[in-house]
């Protein structure tokens, strides 16, 4: 059954929550990980990490009060095992009806007060702001005595972490060996952090590949021979949803390939379509031909990480290049302007804002692909300043929005301290259908009310916002707050773990000071 409490966890991911340093994240979880047994690797690992292996198993906020609320008194002596608890939570997942809360108070009633906090934050999402994935992966490394680069690089090809844990800790360098690019399997798609302006970019990177980004959904297309499966940002198969996206990868002249682009709709005259209207296609499963009529999609491809039998992630992103000049055509590709001058980027950049795109992304020439990384190697620019930030809470609205939730609270990932910062308020920017739909989705994440005012949720929420500057503010524990901030749109593409962090708007602030004093 195992060796471990569930006690020792919830107090490993209590003094993680608590504590601010780093290292010391690190090296608590290292030590809880080491403790594991074999079997209680995987769910222990997802705990730390705030998720269920089993994923959502069907319970909520109410269900959850209910069985703590008619448990009897907690037992003081913790007895609770970490494989008994990932059965439990198993057989709840499986359970229909009246069984799943009989089989929750069952569990419920086995747990100290302590142990039922812990439970109760995990099946609720509230987990999330512990252990982040970044500090988990260097606990792994270290718990296995392991570079952490190898642990990242593992986790980027599996696509999560518990499973790359289990096998780091069971077998070391050779179970992370069997974590490697498989084609028609997804890997996490590697993410750009902002830049001030071109100038910016540059003087990061040098010389670098500028490309225009695009605003549209984020795919990976797979293809061995003539099957091709293609999967969104999220790693979802969304392969039936873009048939022209699966011809122009079958029309290729290669035997096989993993490409990295965008899926966009186009207007007549070429200019993009908002977003949302993108989105439309990749959610629909049904009449995809009447939908495809109507809403044509168009696909530019950015980068190659696989061809014909040689992967290429470790290669400087100059080779990638050339293979992917060699095997996409033209029109099949984002466009691109290798440059160190400054004169020529900004034109590249007014060119892209032109036709209706975003902005650019700047790239460095000699980074590998970073799957599932946001690091400093890509650079993104627009025009108007934007963060891709966390809902924290939301405020019910009066007067015209009275029955709404409306006033969004927002926050930056903070990967030292854990869990989010706070960086401002807003209502501005939303249409009456963004409105009705947060209202019904922040409703489902919702945890509790302080004042009958403001709603807590799950921090689960991806927000693009914009915003014309940032300033001090002593109201925040960041120290940071955002000016006339907007909002732009959901990302239900996105991850809370693939949000902002705190350090990028440190240095956004940072650059905006130099730039006021200049």
């Amino acid at each position: 059954m195992g060796r471990v409490l569930l006690a020792d966890l919830a107090r490993a991911s209590a003094d993680v929550a608590r504590t601010p340093a780093r290292l010391e994240k690190i090296t608590r979880l290292a030590g809880t990980l080491r403790a594991l047994a074999p079997a209680e690797r995987l769910a222990g690992t997802s705990w730390l990490a705030g998720e269920l292996p089993q994923g959502r198993v069907g319970v909520g906020h109410a269900a959850v009060r209910a069985a703590i609320s008619g448990a009897a008194p907690a037992p003081g002596t913790p007895t609770l095992r970490v494989g008994e608890v990932d059965e439990a939570f198993t057989e709840i997942a499986r359970a229909r009806g009246g069984e799943k809360g009989r089989a929750l108070a069952a569990l419920v009633a086995r747990a100290t007060l302590d142990e039922r906090d812990f439970l109760a934050r995990l099946l609720l999402g509230e987990l999330r702001q512990g252990a982040l994935e970044g500090v988990l992966a260097e606990a792994v490394a270290k718990a296995a005595e392991m570079p952490a680069a190898e642990v990242r690089r593992a986790v980027m090809l599996a696509g999560a972490l518990p499973p790359v844990a289990a096998a780091a800790l069971e077998s070391g360098a050779a179970g992370l060996a069997r974590f490697r690019l498989r084609v028609l399997e997804p890997v996490q798609p590697m993410l750009a952090q902002p830049a001030a302006d071109v100038a910016d970019a540059l003087a990061s990177l040098g010389e670098a590949a500028l490309e225009w980004k695009l605003d549209g959904a984020r795919v990976q297309a797979h293809r061995e021979g003539d099957e091709v499966r293609v999967f969104s940002r999220a790693l979802r198969d969304v392969t039936p949803a873009v048939p022209e996206v699966v011809e122009a990868v079958r029309a290729l002249p290669v035997r096989s390939i993993v490409l990295d682009g965008e899926a966009i709709a186009l207007r007549p005259d070429g200019a993009p379509e908002p977003f949302q209207v993108t989105m439309r296609r990749l959610g629909r499963k049904l009449d995809v031909a009447r939908l495809r009529a109507e809403l044509p999609l168009s696909v530019f491809f950015f980068d190659v990480l696989h061809a014909d039998g040689e992967d290429l992630l470790a290669q400087p992103a100059r080779e990638r290049g050339r293979t992917l000049e060699a095997a996409v055509p033209a029109p099949l590709r984002v466009p691109r302007l290798v440059t160190a001058d400054l004169a020529a980027g900004e034109a590249f950049l007014e060119d892209a804002l032109g036709r209706g795109h975003e902005g650019l992304v700047a790239k460095s020439l000699g980074a590998p692909y970073e799957a599932g990384r946001r690091g400093a190697s890509w650079l993104k620019v627009k025009r108007a300043q934007a963060l891709d930030l966390v809902v924290l809470a939301v405020e019910r609205g009066s007067g015209r929005r009275r029955g709404f939730l409306s006033n969004l609270h927002l926050g930056a990932r903070d990967p030292a301290a854990g869990g989010f910062a706070m960086l401002g308020k807003t209502f501005k920017g939303m249409t009456d259908e963004m409105l009705a739909w947060q209202t019904r989705r922040l409703s489902e994440l919702a945890l509790g009310e302080t004042d009958g005012w403001v709603v807590h949720v799950r921090p689960e929420l991806v927000v693009e916002v914009a915003f014309d500057g940032l300033q001090a503010s002593s109201r925040y524990p960041s120290g940071l707050a955002l000016r006339f901030a907007r909002v732009k749109r959901y990302r239900t593409d996105k991850r809370p773990e693939e949000a902002d962090t705190i350090e990028t708007v440190r240095k956004l602030y940072a650059q905006q000071v130099a730039a006021e004093r200049d």
